[in-house]
């Protein structure tokens, strides 16, 4: 009997282990993502090493090692965004899969008591007092969540939302990703419907411009003019970590059992959080793509500020059921320095419970 036990156990473990969620195919590609950051950067010290050493034995000049450093740099650089991009697209493919019931999350997935062997799946019966018991053990005031977003970003020029209808940015071509992490607190000791919801998150916010333009900066300011060639790509990365603040009102309705404890459910019903965010920016990037005279296909990564703004702080909503929603999210500071020109976003916010 102990051995059939260890055996069903050992099944249990190996088979959940194989079940295909959303949350465990996002971790995938994060650690795909940060594997190939990793080896192209590596790849880079190793060829900033050889450089350094033929400098140093007189093989190269000052100049020519300074060339080949740059030209180094932004070789690996493109091959970041080659294949970061590649992973971007299973990552929306993954999420749209998500929305039509394809993949399932770990709210639809009983770890405790379910597993598969072949292709059949076998749920563990337990008994009334025991299930009560993992109940309760739920009922906890605060909980933690994967937050996952995407969507268009575009500007808003002097807080008019009809100067999107004038933007310098292509509104469905450009968008904007978050990955982060929740808690969520129950403000109140016993049971109710409102919560604090609290966390950290980082943002790829991407704007792509209009008519063949692309950005320079000119002194304080950043503007756009035309390219001479013709760009295949222009396209304004700026990275930012937030800390997201919202008080979230969730309508779930809550379970009493026999003996009268009344245990809080939560992401089973519509979610309203209102709220805002602050944080700072981690870097910002402008891609190029064209050809040149000579029919040359060019790839070009310029780093700069851009004179965008440091610090950014705003307003942000999502309309929500169980655990996917609408989601909006506006900066109250400009976004480039000695402009009235602020970043604005909606989307799809996925916050798994």
């Amino acid at each position: 009997m102990k051995r059939i036990l260890l055996l069903v156990l050992l099944v249990t473990t190996i088979a959940q282990s194989q079940v295909k969620t959303f949350e465990n195919e996002v971790q995938k590609i994060s650690r795909k993502i940060d594997k190939i950051t990793k080896e192209q950067k590596d790849s880079l010290k190793v060829k900033i090493k050889e450089i350094n050493f033929k400098l140093t034995e007189n093989e190269l000049t000052n100049t020519e090692a300074t060339s080949l450093k740059k030209e180094a740099a932004v070789y690996h650089a493109s091959q970041i965004e080659k294949y970061v991009s590649f992973q971007e697209q299973i990552l929306q493919q993954l999420v749209q899969d998500k929305t039509e019931g394809k993949v399932v999350s770990n709210d639809d997935v009983d770890e405790k008591n379910t597993f598969k062997i072949g292709g059949a799946t076998f749920k563990l019966s337990l008994s009334e007092k025991e299930k009560k018991k993992r109940k309760y053990r739920k009922s906890k005031r605060t909980t933690t969540q994967f937050v996952f977003a995407m969507g268009v970003n575009n500007v808003l020029t002097n807080n008019e939302f009809n100067s999107l209808n004038n933007s310098d940015y292509k509104f469905w071509q450009s968008h904007f990703y978050e990955v982060g992490f929740t808690w969520k607190t129950r403000i109140s000791k016993q049971p109710s419907k409102a919560y604090f919801k609290y966390g950290f998150s980082f943002l790829w916010n991407n704007l792509r411009a209009e008519n063949n333009k692309y950005h320079i900066v000119n002194g304080n300011e950043t503007v756009l003019i035309e390219h001479p060639n013709k760009l295949s790509e222009s396209r304004l990365r700026h990275v930012q970590m937030t800390f997201p603040m919202h008080l979230e009102f969730d309508l779930s309705k809550n379970k009493k059992y026999a003996d009268n404890k009344v245990v809080d459910r939560t992401h089973k019903a519509v979610r309203i959080g209102l709220g805002g965010f602050f944080g700072f920016k981690l870097g910002t990037r402008q891609y190029l793509e064209y050809k040149n005279a000579e029919g040359v296909s060019v790839e070009e990564l310029q780093k700069a500020s851009f004179n965008t703004n440091t610090i950014n702080y705003g307003l942000s909503a999502y309309f929500a059921y169980k655990s996917c929603g609408l989601y909006a999210k506006y900066d109250l500071n400009p976004l480039f320095k000695n402009t009235e020109t602020r970043n604005l976003s909606l989307g799809l916010r996925f916050d798994i419970n």
